[in-house]
């Protein structure tokens, strides 16, 4: 005759029910951080800070049939920070000036801070030293002078760090990448339009 097994006495592992109370948990405490950081994003609204050219000025350029190129150029930057409730961190600052890819000049500047719903002035007054340029940078020199119009690479970054609420740190990298162009023989912008800010 069979015999009836019954499961009384058996019990559940204590191991088991302790890994379901801490998935638990895991899981509310997941559920919680994420309304936390949605409710401070929602508060402080956050937009990254950034860079922008606000004066360009081509003041002098020497260039002979050698091919030596000497300039010298007044630039203005912006750093930007556009948050009404935080202040803002830049750091390792480094912009490359360019002609044809030959470097004309490096420009850096000092860590420095933004207050919230604010700004700072960068300015650069710079001359560069005698350039040799090669048969390709003379071509595209010669070219230039010939229309009016100098062009100069910009390429430059910098660290930006800025705290929302107590533990939200938010950081990153505004570049600046565009071409200056410059009327010649008066040296002054064209159309000057450029920032590290998304479009």
């Amino acid at each position: 005759m069979p015999q009836l097994i019954s499961d009384q006495g058996r019990h559940t592992n204590p191991l088991v029910w302790l890994a379901a109370i801490l998935c638990s948990v895991l899981a509310i405490a997941v559920i919680a951080g994420g309304i936390v950081v949605f409710a401070i994003y929602m508060i402080y609204k956050p937009r990254a800070p950034y860079i922008k050219v606000a004066y360009a000025q081509l003041s002098r350029l020497d260039y002979d049939q050698s091919g030596l190129l000497e300039i010298e150029m007044a630039l203005a930057l912006v750093a930007e920070n556009d948050n009404e409730r935080v202040h803002t961190s830049f750091s390792d600052q480094s912009i490359l000036l360019q002609f044809h890819g030959i470097d004309v000049a490096a420009l850096q500047a000092d860590p420095f801070e933004v207050a919230k719903n604010s700004s700072v002035d960068l300015n650069y007054l710079f001359r560069s030293g005698p350039l040799p340029l090669d048969d390709s940078a003379m071509e595209t020199m010669d070219v230039a002078l010939k229309r009016g119009v100098v062009p100069i690479e910009l390429n430059g970054h910098a660290r930006t760090r800025w705290r929302v609420g107590v533990f939200l740190s938010l950081r990153s990298l505004a570049h600046l990448h565009c071409k200056l162009r410059f009327f010649w023989p008066n040296g002054s912008a064209i159309d000057l339009d450029c920032t590290s800010r998304a479009r």
